[in-house]
C-alpha cells in the first residue's frame, strides 16, 4: 500500500483534491495498484513557517 505525505502551506480545497486524484492515478498507472491502496495525507502549515 503506497503512502504519500505532504507537507505544504494552506491551500483551497479544490486544490488538494485535484492534487490527491493526480497523485493516486500517478500510482495506479505506474505501479498497477488499486487506487483505494493509495493514502495520500496533507499536514498544512502556517504560511509564515
Amino acid at each position: 500500500m503506497p503512502i504519500v505525505t505532504i507537507q505544504q502551506g494552506p491551500r483551497q480545497v479544490e486544490q488538494k483534491r485535484e492534487l490527491v486524484e493526480r497523485i493516486t492515478a500517478a500510482f495506479v498507472e505506474t505501479l498497477e495498484c488499486p487506487a483505494e491502496s493509495v493514502l495520500v495525507w496533507i499536514q498544512e502549515y502556517p504560511a509564515e513557517n
